[in-house]
């Protein structure tokens, strides 16, 4: 089988189980954003040397997957029966995580630079394309039905990818730089 099939050279794209639509339709910007999400943890993976991060990353492009599935399956079709759509419980999931690493970081008193590590500073690129992501779907919210949850989701992502790189910088003995009020002149 080729890689490129020519299918998409007019601007189109198939959804899983749906019609075409064009390549710049809200739904396919949102799981665009998800890809790019993924490929960003990628990144952030390859920068880790830590084996417990690593799995959780890991898990978060796994579930990047289904996210991007349950985003490019609209309601109703035949084919929503061959995914599992997002739901309370893997937010609740995310959760816990997030809860998990934030043991592992210093207190939050403010906004603090992105960087420290290069997988620190990977995670919170990350971060900024997940934020990006969760408004490409409120985007795509307020032109057509979508799992809400995809949403929810997205947001409890980009908090965790913060707390990540926070306890990464940490355990890595780095002290984040805070972000400095500009005194007026």
């Amino acid at each position: 089988m080729k890689l490129y099939t020519r299918t998409g050279d007019q601007g189109q794209t198939g959804l899983y189980g749906a019609d075409r639509v064009s390549k710049a339709h809200p739904r396919v910007e949102a799981y665009g954003t998800v890809d790019e999400l993924n490929s960003a943890l990628g990144l952030a993976r390859a920068h880790s040397t830590d084996a417990a991060l690593d799995t959780d990353l890991e898990y978060l492009q796994n579930a990047l997957f289904d996210v991007g599935a349950d985003l490019a399956t609209r309601s109703g079709t035949p084919y929503e029966k061959n995914l599992v759509r997002i739901d309370a419980e893997d937010v609740a999931f995310l959760e816990a995580m997030i809860d998990r690493y934030q043991e592992a970081a210093p207190p939050f008193t403010g906004f603090v630079h992105p960087g420290g590590t290069p997988a620190a500073a990977a995670l919170q690129l990350a971060r900024a394309v997940a934020r990006r992501a969760e408004r490409d779907v409120i985007r795509l919210l307020d032109v057509e039905e979508a799992n809400a949850q995809v949403q929810v989701y997205l947001n409890r992502v980009s908090d965790l990818l913060f707390i990540m790189a926070r306890a990464v910088n940490a355990r890595s003995g780095l002290s984040e730089e805070a972000w400095t009020v500009k005194k007026r002149r």
